[in-house]
C-alpha cells in the first residue's frame, strides 16, 4: 500500500500521466499541479512501460534503483579517489544510513534529487583528480547531471551542485578554472538544453499560471518563507533530524568529533590527497546544511542530499578505526552503548503489554519477533566483538543489523502504520471504485491515497457544515468518509447508514 501523504500523491499523479501520455503537464485531482517538475514522474512512468503494470512495487523502483546507484557512485568516488576499502565502507555506511535507507523504499522525490546532486557534485570533485586532458569530460557530467537534478526538485538541483563547487574553488584559490571556456561554454549549453525545453513548453502551455504558481509561490515563496505552504520549522531542525536520521553512524561520528577535534587541530593547508577530498566533502556537507537551515520551509526528507557526503566523511573515521584502531577509545564506548540500548530495548519489547495501551500493542506485536532477537543479537555481538578488538567485524554487525532491519522490518513497519487508518481509506476508496460511487471526504484532506485506490477525483472538505453533509447524503451516488470522533450527538437526526467502521475512519452513505 501506498503511503499518505506524498507518496500516494505523486504515484497517483503518475499515474495519470501514464493514462493520459500528458507528459508535459501534472495532474493532481484532476487540477494542474505546477509544485514539481517532472523527471521523477517521467521516471515512473518508464517503470510503468517496463514492468507492464502499475503497481506499488513497480512504483517504488525507481526511486530504489536510484538510491541503489547514488550507493554504488560513493564507491567509485571513495575508490577513485583514495581506496577500494575507503569506497566499500563509504557505500555501505551511506546504505545503511536510517533516513537513506526509509526513503528509498518510498516513491517520493527526494531521492532522485539526491542522486543526481550526488552524481554531479562527484563529478565535480573528480575534476581535482584526473588528468588534465579529461578533465572536460567530467566538467561536462557536471552540467548534465546538475541540469537533471533542476528537473528533479528544481532550485536545489542549482544551488547545491553550483555553490558547492563555487566554495570547492575558492578555498583552493583558484575560481578561474570555474570560467575556462573549454569547461563553461559547452557546460553551459549542455545544461541549458537540458532545463531549457520543459519550461519553455510549460509557460507557452501556461502561461502566467505556471510562471506564479512554479516558479514564484514553489520555489522563490517557497525558500523564502514557510507562509507559502505551511511548513515552517526552526532553523536547527535539521540538526535534530541528522540525530536519528544518521543511525547507527551518529554516535561514532559525534564521538570522534568531539573529542578529536577543535580549533587547533583543523588543518586548512599542506593536507595529502585524501586530506583534501575530506575537506571538499566537509565544504559540501556544511554548504547543503546552511542551504536547507536557511530557508524557513522545512521537512525531514528535504536534508537527504547530505548522507552521501556525510558518508564519505564517516567512511574515513570506518576506515582508519578498522585498520589501525583509531578512534578506538571514543569508538568503542558508542559500541557499548548503542549495543547496551538494544538489549535494553530487546528486553522492554518482551514487557511492552505492561506499559502501552492495548490496541497499540496488538498492532505492534506482529514485528515483535523480527525486532527482539534482532535487538539482542545484534547488542550482544557489538559488545562481544568490541571487548575483543575485532573492529572490522563491528563495522559489519551495524551493517547487517540495519539490512535485515529494513530488508524484514520494513513491510512491518509500514503495516503498523496503516493499522493507524489508512487501511480504513483503502478499503473505502476500493468500494467506492467498485460500486461506482463518488467520494467526499469531511474533515480532512491530503489522503491521496483514497485518490489512487478509487481511480476518480475526490472532494475534500476540511472545514463543513452539518449542511453539507446532510446535502452530500442526498444523492445515492454519493458516499462520505468521516473520522470516527466526528460522528457527533449532531447524526442522530441524519439519514445514514455505515456501510462500513475503521479503526479511525467510517464511510457512510445516504438511507
Amino acid at each position: 500500500m501506498l503511503m499518505d501523504v506524498d507518496e500516494s500523491r505523486y504515484v497517483s499523479m503518475s499515474k495519470d500521466m501514464w493514462n493520459t501520455k500528458d507528459f508535459l503537464t501534472l495532474y493532481l485531482n484532476k487540477e494542474f499541479f505546477f509544485e514539481k517538475p517532472p523527471l521523477y514522474f517521467w521516471s515512473e512512468c518508464l517503470s510503468f512501460a517496463l514492468w507492464g503494470r502499475v503497481t506499488e512495487a513497480v512504483a517504488r523502483f525507481p526511486v530504489a534503483l536510484y538510491g541503489t546507484l547514488t550507493c554504488f557512485f560513493v564507491y567509485f568516488l571513495g575508490k577513485k579517489v583514495v581506496s577500494r576499502k575507503y569506497g566499500i565502507i563509504s557505500s555501505l555506511i551511506l546504505a545503511t544510513s536510517l533516513e537513506f535507507v526509509i526513503l528509498s523504499k518510498f516513491a517520493i522525490l527526494d531521492i532522485v534529487l539526491t542522486a543526481f546532486v550526488t552524481f554531479s557534485v562527484g563529478c565535480g570533485v573528480l575534476t581535482l583528480y584526473v588528468k588534465e586532458q579529461n578533465k572536460k569530460f567530467f566538467w561536462w557530467l557536471f552540467y548534465v547531471f546538475s541540469g537533471l537534478a533542476i528537473l528533479a526538485k528544481g532550485i536545489p538541483g542549482f544551488v547545491i551542485p553550483f555553490g558547492t563547487m563555487f566554495f570547492i574553488y575558492l578555498y583552493r584559490k583558484n575560481l578561474k578554472e570555474l570560467f575556462k571556456p573549454v569547461y563553461l561554454i559547452p557546460g553551459i549549453i549542455i545544461f541549458l538544453s537540458i532545463i531549457l525545453p520543459w519550461h519553455i513548453a510549460m509557460i507557452k502551455i501556461h502561461g502566467d499560471a505556471f510562471i506564479n504558481e512554479y516558479i514564484i509561490k514553489h520555489h522563490l515563496a517557497r525558500f523564502m518563507g514557510s507562509e507559502a505552504i505551511g511548513r515552517e520549522h526552526p532553523f536547527y531542525f535539521y540538526l535534530i533530524t541528522l540525530l536519528w536520521g544518521f543511525i547507527p553512524w551518529i554516535f561514532s561520528s559525534l564521538a570522534v568529533v568531539i573529542r578529536k577535534l577543535s580549533i587547533r587541530d583543523i588543518k586548512l593547508k599542506n593536507l595529502n590527497e585524501t586530506q583534501t577530498f575530506l575537506m571538499y566533502n566537509g565544504i559540501s556537507a556544511i554548504f547543503i546544511l546552511l542551504f536547507f537551515m536557511s530557508s524557513s520551509t522545512k521537512l525531514i526528507t528535504y536534508i537527504l542530499p547530505i548522507y552521501p557526503v556525510l558518508s564519505l566523511l564517516v567512511g574515513y573515521i570506518w576506515l582508519n578505526y578498522t585498520e589501525k584502531a583509531s578512534y578506538k577509545n571514543v569508538i568503542n564506548f558508542t559500541n557499548y552503548l548503542f549495543g547496551g540500548i538494544l538489549l535494553l530495548a530487546s528486553c522492554l519489547c518482551c514487557f511492552t503489554q505492561f506499559f502501552i495501551p492495548e490496541q497499540i500493542n496488538t498492532i505492534i506485536s506482529t514485528i515483535k519477533p523480527l525486532v527482539i532477537p534482532l535487538l539482542f543479537i545484534t547488542g550482544f555481538s557489538l559488545i562481544l566483538l568490541t571487548k575483543k578488538q575485532k573492529y572490522l567485524q563491528v563495522f559489519f554487525t551495524y551493517v547487517i543489523f540495519v539490512t535485515i532491519l529494513s530488508a524484514f522490518g520494513t513491510h512491518k513497519i509500514f503495516e503498523i502504520d496503516y493499522a493507524f487508518g489508512q487501511n480504513d481509506l483503502k478499503n473505502f476508496a476500493t468500494f467506492a471504485k467498485n460500486n461506482d460511487k463518488a467520494i467526499t471526504c469531511f474533515g480532512f484532506n491530503r489522503k491521496y491515497s483514497i485518490i489512487y485506490y478509487s481511480e476518480q477525483s475526490v472532494k475534500f472538505k476540511q472545514d463543513y457544515k452539518i449542511e453539507d453533509i446532510i446535502e452530500t447524503l442526498k444523492s445515492s451516488d454519493n458516499v462520505i468518509i468521516i473520522k470516527n470522533k466526528d460522528i457527533t450527538d449532531d447524526f442522530n437526526n441524519l439519514k445514514y447508514k455505515v456501510v462500513e467502521k475503521g479503526s479511525r475512519y467510517s464511510l457512510i452513505e445516504g438511507k
